[in-house]
């Protein structure tokens, strides 16, 4: 199993919307940055955790954990001309995103903000912390995702 934080708007998915609906599958949809998407097609599998990490917004940090439950498959919004996601480049027969669904696990006790992810040593190597990183797809290792957990 490896460990991410995926980051979101919570008016698009919050941590909220996979507690609302606690055993649906939601679609992760819409990562338009080629680095992302390749670890979303090359690394991401069924059973991994992922830290929700909202963005964007009054409150920004991680909110919630989630799984992967169904790995890599084409992105249905990058077909879809009324999504804002719609990639007219994109091939059916060759499509250029992908998106993983995800299940909730728990929301936690209180949203940890970025600046006290900043704040931990232990996540000085985490991407999230580095200057000018703006994936919303990072690996998060064993020992991050231990620290991030100690300071829920």
């Amino acid at each position: 199993m490896a460990y991410w934080l995926f980051k979101t708007e919570p008016g698009e998915c919050s941590i909220d919307d996979f507690a609302a609906a606690p055993d649906t599958a939601i679609v992760w949809e819409g990562v338009r940055n080629y680095q992302a998407r390749n670890m979303l097609r090359d690394q991401v599998k069924v059973g991994d955790a992922v830290f929700i990490y909202h963005s964007s917004c009054k409150l920004i940090g991680v909110a919630g954990i989630a799984r992967v439950v169904r790995q890599a498959y084409a992105d249905p919004s990058q077909f879809d001309a009324t999504s804002a996601y719609f990639d007219g480049k994109s091939l059916k027969d060759n499509p250029r995103w992908v998106a993983v669904d995800l299940v909730f696990e728990r929301k936690l006790p209180a949203i940890i903000p970025l600046d006290k992810l900043k704040s931990s040593a232990k996540l000085n190597g985490l991407p999230l912390v580095q200057r000018g990183s703006r994936l919303s797809v990072m690996p998060v290792t064993p020992e991050q995702w231990q620290t991030i957990l100690q300071l829920s």
